[in-house]
């Protein structure tokens, strides 16, 4: 590799143009790379490198996703999809840091190092990348900076446009699974999803209390734009009427709307009519949150995050699964950031396993795979329902078995329709609402009755800018702070002054800031802990800018 001279002439003419011009150093993380838009040119093109390198070492197709999700519009980001779908091997992580950060004279020899280290010997191989990107005006450029680096390793790109994360995802798992998992076109996307949600519903729209009417705020980004087909194509079904679908160059991407700004600051997003008692939902930039909301009689919001849709999916699936008279496993997953009455709800009154890891999507994905069924969520909204190939062979043995039941057979075949309803390759804001409707419609419920199943512990999340993130560092699925010594110490006296209190501490994964978490019964003791939590980071973490402070 390093005697090829091709190459050689390659990467120093990319080298020209996407030369490493600053000295930030920047750490790929659980979002993976997520910054200004200015300073990924050189990321970019290192990623298209790192993508082929990755293809030809797992000898499938790779996915680069261009996106800064809920981020604002001036800020980019890009994620490599494996062949799986999931989240890139962690073992890799270091290695996408390294090609970041790298000096260029020094790009050639990491190349080398990663060629010899994974023994990758079919450098001759015309790999496939999958290149997503999202509605940014940046996408644009940097996504072609992506592409010149697939290219300058011989690999082939191919170039979806502009899609949703989730949609990415599913485009890779259908080409490494030779279109077992459906068809990898975004026609072929729908058509599985939109077939699936069809078949389950059947030709009553409204049922009981519940109407097929839906607010969907679009934050102005992807979500926006997709969901458009897919309304024409679901028409009476569901009438999805849209909100902040202003798309490319409008500057008003995730600006005071989408799924971040309602869970964070729990209020109607802009450009949505505060109508009583109507369901709403808002995804984020990249389309693969979502969370629900309404207004009740007295004008007070109603946040339905992905705790509550994780326990909504959770219940339904085990009825369903009930119904099948198979015996499988199905399990909850969650992250420290669940609501605790929501773990209490599900462990207490659904009765079904709960396990908790450590933040971010590729956690949860993982141990959701060693169910049958497994459900995970954020309590952001990211989140979907994976199922086990053992499962899935039960079910089409089970509803194809001619002594099978009406009754289990009947089951069996709604639960494979709601398995093509779900994008199990990661979580899909498109898919989940189409689940969450599919559910309610089913059980004849008005958003109201969804949120009766138990009561939110009002909740409080906070950032401390901090001079370096790695200090703080946790053990426990996050849940107990290690360093700096006596932080975690500090946190346990001030949560035993609060009823029903919890608190925790952790870093972000891409900024140099310290999220808070608090949780208590009531909204005022909330507010205090967070802050109290806060101070106590800001004065052991090395805060920097404006401390937290307590309300007057």
């Amino acid at each position: 590799m390093s005697n090829n001279n091709s190459y050689r002439t390659v990467y120093a003419f990319a080298r020209e143009m996407y030369p490493k011009k600053k000295d930030t150093y920047l750490q790929y993380g659980t979002a993976g790379f997520r910054t200004k838009a200015t300073e990924l040119h050189h990321v970019m093109y290192r990623m298209g490198l790192l993508a082929v390198l990755r293809a030809r070492y797992k000898k499938g197709v790779i996915g680069v996703m261009v996106t800064a999700s809920h981020n604002p519009e001036a800020d980019n980001g890009v994620k490599i999809i494996d062949p799986r779908g999931e989240m890139l091997e962690e073992a890799w992580e270091s290695w996408a840091t390294k090609f970041a950060n790298v000096v260029d004279e020094k790009l050639e020899d990491t190349i080398n190092e990663v060629i010899k280290l994974f023994n990758i010997d079919n450098m001759n191989d015309r790999v496939e990348i999958v290149i997503g990107k999202d509605t940014r005006p940046s996408s644009l450029p940097l996504a072609k900076a992506v592409q010149d680096g697939v290219l300058a390793l011989s690999g082939k790109p191919i170039d979806y446009g502009i899609v949703t994360t989730p949609q990415v995802h599913y485009f890779v798992v259908c080409k490494n699974t030779n279109r077992a998992y459906g068809q990898p076109t975004e026609e072929g996307y729908y058509r599985k999803l939109i077939n699936a949600f069809l078949r389950v519903r059947g030709d009553k729209y409204n049922k009981g209390n519940y109407e097929n009417r839906l607010m969907y705020d679009g934050a102005n980004g992807v979500g926006a734009k997709k969901v458009k087909y897919l309304r024409e194509v679901l028409k009476e079904s569901l009438l999805v009427e849209m909100y902040n679908d202003e798309i490319i160059g409008s500057g008003k991407l995730n600006h005071l709307c989408g799924a971040d700004y309602v869970k964070s600051q729990q209020k109607f997003p802009n450009g949505v009519p505060k109508e009583k008692n109507t369901r709403c939902c808002s995804v984020d930039g990249d389309a693969d949150r979502i969370v629900y909301y309404y207004l009740d009689d007295n004008e007070r919001f109603h946040l339905l995050d992905g705790d509550r849709i994780a326990t909504l999916a959770a219940s339904y699936l085990k009825e369903l699964l009930q119904k099948t008279g198979l015996d499988l496993k199905i399990g909850l997953v969650q992250s420290a950031y669940a609501n605790g009455a929501s773990t209490e709800y599900i462990s207490n009154k659904l009765n079904i396993s709960v396990s908790c890891t450590a933040t971010g999507v590729k956690h949860l994905h993982r141990k959701a795979l060693t169910y049958d069924i497994g459900v995970y969520f954020e309590a952001n909204g990211h989140g979907t329902v994976v199922f086990s190939n053992n499962a899935k062979q039960k079910l089409v043995a089970t509803a194809r078995n001619n002594s099978t039941s009406a009754d289990h057979k009947e089951a069996c075949f709604k639960l494979l329709d709601v398995i093509d309803l779900i994008n199990e390759t990661v979580g899909d804001a498109i898919s989940d609402m189409l689940l969450v409707e599919t559910i309610l419609h089913e059980r004849g419920w008005d958003v109201k009755q969804w949120e009766e199943c138990y009561t939110d512990l009002p909740n409080k999340l906070l950032k401390v800018t901090v001079k370096d993130r790695n200090v703080v560092t946790t053990t426990d699925a996050e849940r107990i702070c290690v360093t700096p010594e006596g932080l975690q110490d500090e946190i346990n006296t001030i949560v035993s002054k609060y009823k029903k209190g919890r608190s925790f501490v952790r870093a972000s994964g891409t900024e140099d800031i310290i999220r808070v978490y608090a949780e208590a019964a009531t909204k005022e003791d909330t507010e205090l802990l967070a802050i109290e939590v806060a101070q106590k980071v800001y004065e052991l973490a090395g805060g920097i800018g404006p401390a937290p402070e307590l309300p007057n």
